[in-house]
């Protein structure tokens, strides 16, 4: 006789919840294990040390800001990193980003929204991904941004929206380059869109990327969503680089 759990589930929900509940390997190290992440790997790979609140950086001790960040303040209130951008999630980011492997979103927003919940960074209205333009979008096929920002939303019971940031054109690669040229290159980068900016007032927000490395990006985003009228902002990245 079915569960009134089994037969309130759409047939999907209800697959991936039978699926769930059998033996699989543990997407980092491959040993067996009763979720996506052994218990030995998030112990062993999860950080839980200090990170600046404003930039997410891996910190020696608990402080409020880092140096940087006190002499350069980030337009954002608060940005939360769940996880560290090394092994192994380095490598399962990538694979999530470049190869199409939606198990991988999964997994991997389930350790952002654990991060949101214990880090208390408020209760935001919107949920957005940092935008990809139609052309990279087209190339990729999906966001990965918005992969994990819908599934964060959902666990946590927030509205996300992946079209209310428009990323208008991508400017040269961000790779090699410091924090300043980062930040040149993404001028102009991001807009609101121009019918919806009434939602944005008073509004507060979080921001959701995979991996931030100079804080460029999630920066000029939040700044785009301040001049529209946001009243704060947060950001909420999967993976801190060093």
């Amino acid at each position: 006789m079915a569960s009134p759990i089994t037969e309130a589930l759409h047939p999907r929900q209800l697959m991936r919840a039978l699926l769930d509940r059998l033996p699989h390997t543990c997407l980092a190290c491959r040993g067996w294990s009763d979720a996506a992440f052994c218990a030995d790997c998030r112990q062993r790979f999860v950080r839980k040390g200090a990170r600046c609140m404003a930039c997410a950086l891996p910190m020696p001790q608990m402080h409020e800001r880092c140096g940087h960040c006190l002499r350069h303040p980030l337009p954002l209130d608060r940005t939360l990193a769940a996880l560290d951008y090394a092994w192994p999630w380095n490598g399962l980011i990538t694979s999530m980003k470049f190869r199409q492997q939606p198990r991988l979103a999964h997994a991997l927003a389930a350790e952002l929204s654990a991060a949101v919940r214990r880090g208390g960074t408020g209760s935001p209205c919107l949920v957005l991904p940092v935008a990809l333009t139609t052309a990279r979008l087209r190339e990729r096929g999906y966001n990965q941004a918005w992969e994990l920002a819908r599934r964060v939303a959902a666990e946590l019971g927030l509205q996300a929206d992946a079209r209310l940031l428009l990323r208008l054109h991508d400017g040269p690669h961000q790779v090699g380059l410091d924090r300043s040229a980062r930040t040149a290159n993404l001028q102009g980068v991001f807009a609101v869109e121009p019918g919806r900016r009434q939602e944005l007032a008073g509004a507060e927000v979080a921001l959701v990327d995979d991996v931030m490395t100079t804080g460029a990006t999630l920066a000029e985003a939040a700044r785009t969503l301040r001049q529209a009228g946001a009243a704060r902002v947060v950001g909420w990245v999967l993976a801190r680089t060093a």
